[in-house]
């Protein structure tokens, strides 16, 4: 809760209008069955129509005064509460785009979809009940208390004896409420997971006919969570039928009883027409406070979840010059012994708890000079792209260092360090927008820079065949456009800005080598000044590289030059032989 009450506390202001505005609104609402009372046992027997008129009107300028309040009060509460809706969106989204890849995997994806989305909810409806049912609900269940013993003592004291009980019932149900709803919250992560993978992999799931092996997985995880939904709504929905069994008693009390004292002259009968309509109050506030403590309940596992990634330590925080490495030797881009595990370095995504994980690198040193091009070969699951997200720091070695034009890379602010690059990565992403803003991707580059980069990726043919060129709409993902021209438009993006260092980690893999050729050969033409790191399969992809390295279960196997390579490294020779008889 101290989330909700951190960012409400950015309009206190217009919150402490809102509870202002809802509690006069309450205090009117408290007058009505006090007036008609008065209209009833003083005003009436006088037999004054003058008078009549005059409370009538009194009472319906005060019912609508009371309207007017609450209209008021609920907008500024909803309007309020939207505000710290938004700022805790905006924060959790700038909070999870600066994670560090190891805070962002040991979140998790559907998890943080779901603090986005219905976590986020909660915390704005119960910004939205603490500015109005939370003035709203005490101040009748204690106004509504006081105005019934002034009137009289002896029918306050049925509520007076079943309020302790009801109050009680509802903080032990909510007590235990609240781990309930947290535990929802978490099987809800598995939902969004197994949806999102299905979505995303709606392709595959159709091409091999598993539409019925996915429903049921899903079915699984969703049954899951309705259990443990029904589970908490069970519990916190028994106050409900019992204060309505308590409500319904105290009524029937009140009627009898007041009766009694009416026919013994002891009260009047306006007395127990009001009285009823604030025992009703007091009920429905008792209620309100059930509610309240539920969705308070809902809102507090929601706003710890949101808590845990806002406050989250990103992992990559700069250091000084004193505190960072120092490269024992020189070179433009420097590994010296590095070793990495996901499961020390990052977030262990094995998904086996306590499993004892093989280093992803395992000492990797290789110098590259400004200017020269790496090419990084193997096979899959070997530390290819581990390499490139310890270069762009989107983790910390676990050991070693990582030196980058002289300097440990933790040395470097995000955005100093990350503007030098250009990057194409495995599973790169194209956005719902043009292909010229997808290309640009909000930078300030020239559109004929973009055009030229266009070329250089080799993009240019099918851009040109577009009725719109580079002013096409793509679609989400780019379902409109083939696996090679996205990879081409990716290269695009990646080439635009003229990068200090041009990372492409598998982006040749949907081309023909014809425009693989071609497109490697206008790189190295017009971006020479570029230090290039290609990650690929084929060897016909890295052979004109000035260095390779041939990584396999994350060690060093082979370092050297194409020629080098063919003599020093069986692997590579191996694998040059059976892919260029393939060509062949």
């Amino acid at each position: 809760m101290k989330l909700i009450f951190r960012y409400m506390g950015r309009y206190w202001r217009l919150v402490v209008l809102a509870m202002i505005t809802k509690l006069l609104a309450t205090v009117t609402e408290l007058l009505l069955p006090y007036i008609l009372e008065h209209i009833i046992d003083v005003v009436v027997p006088k037999e004054e129509i003058a008078e009549v008129i005059f409370w009538g009107v009194l009472m319906f300028l005060t019912a609508i005064l009371c309207r007017t309040l609450n209209v008021k009060a609920n907008r500024l509460a909803v309007t309020n509460a939207h505000r710290v809706s938004f700022d805790v969106r905006q924060d959790l989204f700038h909070k999870t785009v600066n994670l560090s890849g190891a805070q962002f995997d040991a979140f998790g994806l559907p998890s943080i979809i779901s603090r986005m989305t219905s976590d986020s909810y909660n915390v704005q409806s119960a910004a939205q009940q603490l500015q109005s049912m939370c003035v709203r609900a005490p101040m009748m269940l204690l106004g509504g208390v006081m105005v019934s013993v002034v009137m009289d003592v002896h029918l306050a004291l049925i509520m007076l004896v079943m309020l302790p009980l009801l109050i009680a019932i509802i903080l032990g149900v909510s007590a235990k409420g609240l781990p309930l709803y947290a535990k929802v919250q978490k099987k809800l992560d598995a939902v969004v997971r197994v949806m999102r993978e299905n979505i995303t992999g709606i392709r595959v799931v159709k091409a091999l006919s598993k539409a019925d092996y996915e429903n049921r997985r899903f079915d699984g995880v969703n049954e899951e969570m309705t259990k443990s939904d029904i589970s908490a709504a069970t519990v916190m929905a028994f106050p409900g039928p019992f204060m309505q069994l308590c409500l319904n008693v105290g009524l029937a009390l009140v009627v009898v009883i007041g009766a009694r004292r009416v026919n013994n002259g002891l009260m009047k009968p306006g007395v127990i027409l009001a009285f009823l309509t604030y025992f009703n109050m007091v009920t429905m506030g008792v209620m309100g406070l059930s509610r309240i403590f539920m969705t308070m309940s809902k809102a507090s596992a929601s706003a710890g979840r949101i808590d845990e990634v806002i406050s989250a330590d990103t992992g990559l925080h700069v250091l000084s010059p004193e505190e960072a490495e120092s490269p024992s030797g020189g070179g433009f881009i420097r590994f010296e012994d590095v070793c990495f595990n996901y499961g020390e370095g990052g977030a262990d995504t094995s998904g086996f708890a306590g499993e004892s994980r093989e280093l992803a690198l395992d000492h990797i040193s290789f110098t590259l000079e400004r200017g020269e091009s790496l090419g990084i070969i193997g096979p899959t699951g070997c530390g290819k792209t581990t390499i490139i997200n310890l270069l762009m720091r989107f983790y910390d070695a676990t050991s070693g260092g990582v030196f980058l034009d002289g300097r440990d890379v933790r040395t470097y602010g995000k955005d100093e360090l990350r503007r030098r690059f250009g990057a194409v990565f495995q599973n790169d992403m194209i956005f719902k927008d043009t292909l010229l803003e997808n290309i640009r991707f909000g930078r300030d580059v020239p559109l004929e820079d973009v055009e030229a980069a266009v070329r250089d990726a080799q993009a240019y043919e099918f851009v040109s065949a577009l009725p719109e060129g580079l002013e096409h709409q793509a679609a989400i993902k780019g379902a409109n456009l083939s696996g090679g021209q996205k990879q081409r438009i990716f290269v695009a993006r990646a080439l635009a800005a003229n990068p200090e260092i041009l990372i492409l980690d598998d982006s040749s893999s949907a081309l023909d080598y014809k425009t693989d050729a071609a497109m490697r050969r206008a790189i190295g033409e017009r971006h020479n000044g570029s230090t290039t790191i290609m990650i690929a399969q084929r060897v016909s992809s890295v052979m004109g590289m000035t260095r390779i390295l041939v990584l396999d279960n994350g060690k060093c196997i082979g370092y050297g030059t194409h020629e080098e390579l063919l003599k020093s490294c069986p692997t590579y020779r191996e694998t040059f032989k059976i892919q260029m008889g393939e060509i062949a």
